[in-house]
């Protein structure tokens, strides 16, 4: 049984890579081309799938000096973030076929390629076996989706290109890259431990220290002040902006999050620390703050990826409460945001394509024009607010309860403030889609086949995760959390 995991995590980080000559290859005969795109992913989800079957397992990749390695280890936070990866990159796949091929793009074959070497490095991060491993593919995630953020090739992409790539890099070096150095300095290893690598003799204002570093290292999970990465990405063609919210980048910075507080200091430990009433407060202004510009947004993809940083906020938040509800809400919004937010990507791309509208007052009686797409993102706007039967109410749920188990009474008030704000920007647009009149001479006209497919099938995931939902909590229970 162990040596049918080691294989199978093998494979789940060279798959993707397996995938890249054969995009190449076929870079002239585009069926072709996309088709082992979308052969590679459903693949990939069976790798996976066979993983959450096993449940158990490691490698040693290579050996980089006595005691520290690039490993990688099966446990159930990583296979969380794995399977939902894997599922949502041939769904992603079979939207931009429709997207790329609709607007006309140029460079497909490099998109598709890039997208296949992001995967791979967020399998490597999903099942990380130690903070090293956890480091080296976090920056190749960045490196990987830097020229899919810069796709477009023009002076408006290159900035973006270059502020993306800034900040990120900016925040590991010096931030993260000390974190981590003080990890191994005062407690002598990097391996990933339930409850935590640091001894009784390190002392609280240490590791307050080092766990502010990796809050604010972790770059990508986009806590304020250190966020404006995002929006400036959203240059990027909109199945870009799908993979760095919902499938790679951000996730990839809160799983992070997660993953320190609860194997490197331990939830135990965080929760006693004098710095982490300042982190918790801090991921709750972040929520309501990003969402408060999130409402001044007329552009579509500004909009909701000031959506996004709010709702990083609360993963992070989710983190810094350490408790047990709270670490389960936080993996639950990874997932349930993750859903909620590539339908909500994918309708905006699809009413660019079709209609050439990418500001919001532009949206009058566009959903008599569109109707699948305005109510694929009407549900996935629902999700994302937490109402039933969608599946953002799991994780809310949990949260808010996490908050009361921690004794932040006043991050129920902020969870609450933020879901009312969500209502106020996000259901504006479906709002103004269905109860005002259609352009004259608007006749009606969806996206392409495919993309329609994809926005259609990640809108009912999210109703899924509802049904679904106490069977993911009860999973992501079984983990060793302390």
């Amino acid at each position: 049984m162990m040596q049918s995991a080691t294989h199978l995590l093998l494979i789940a980080l060279v798959l993707p890579l397996l995938a890249v000559p054969g995009i190449l290859l076929a870079r002239n005969h585009p069926n072709l081309r996309e088709a082992i795109s979308l052969l590679t992913g459903v693949a990939l989800f069976i790798v996976n799938l066979c993983l959450y079957r096993l449940g158990e397992g490691g490698v040693v990749l290579v050996e980089v000096l006595p005691k520290l390695a690039i490993s990688l280890q099966l446990q159930p936070l990583g296979l969380v973030f794995g399977l939902v990866a894997s599922l949502l990159w041939p769904i992603t796949t079979l939207y931009a076929i429709g997207y790329m091929r609709g607007h006309e793009e140029d460079n497909q074959t490099r998109f598709y390629v890039f997208f296949a070497v992001a995967i791979a490095a967020v399998m490597g991060l999903a099942y990380a076996g130690n903070l090293f491993t956890l480091f080296v593919f976090y920056e190749i995630v960045t490196f990987s989706t830097y020229p899919l953020v810069t796709h477009a090739g023009t002076e408006k992409a290159l900035k973006g290109g270059r502020t993306y790539l800034s900040l990120l890099l900016g925040t590991s070096i010096v931030f993260f890259i000390p974190a981590m150095i003080g990890t191994w300095f005062f407690a002598g290893t990097l391996e990933f431990q339930p409850g935590g690598v640091f001894g009784d003799d390190v002392s609280p204002l240490v590791l307050s220290v080092l766990l502010v570093l990796f809050a604010f290292g972790i770059g990508k999970a986009a806590l304020m002040p250190f966020h404006r990465w995002l929006p400036a990405a959203m240059v990027a063609p909109t199945p870009v902006s799908a993979l760095l919210h919902a499938v790679a980048v951000v996730k990839a910075g809160v799983f992070s999050v997660v993953t320190v507080v609860v194997y490197i200091f331990g939830i135990e430990t965080v929760a006693q620390l004098p710095i982490t009433p300042f982190l918790v407060y801090l991921a709750g202004a972040s929520i309501l703050l990003a969402s408060l510009v999130a409402m001044r947004q007329d552009n579509f993809k500004s909009r909701l990826a000031y959506s996004t940083v709010s709702q990083l906020g609360y993963i992070t938040l989710g983190a810094f409460l350490a408790s047990e509800a709270a670490i389960a809400g936080s993996l639950l919004h990874i997932v349930m945001h993750a859903f909620g937010k590539i339908t909500l990507f994918f309708c905006a791309g699809a009413i660019y394509v079709a209609h050439h509208k990418s500001q919001i007052t532009e949206l009058d009686g566009m959903g008599r024009v569109m109707p699948v797409t305005f109510i694929a993102f009407t549900l996935g706007a629902l999700s994302i607010i937490g109402l039933p039967p969608l599946g953002g109410v799991w994780s809310k749920w949990f949260l808010m309860q996490g908050s009361l188990d921690s004794g932040y009474w006043l991050m129920l008030a902020v969870l609450s403030i933020s879901s009312l704000l969500n209502i106020v920007y996000l259901l504006e647009i479906p709002a103004r889609a269905f109860l005002k009149s259609a352009p004259e001479g608007a006749t009606l006209q969806e996206a392409r086949s495919t993309s329609v497919l994809a926005m259609t099938i990640t809108a009912l995931m999210c109703i899924a995760l509802f049904i679904y939902g106490g069977d993911l909590y009860e999973f992501i229970r079984s983990a060793r959390l302390t």
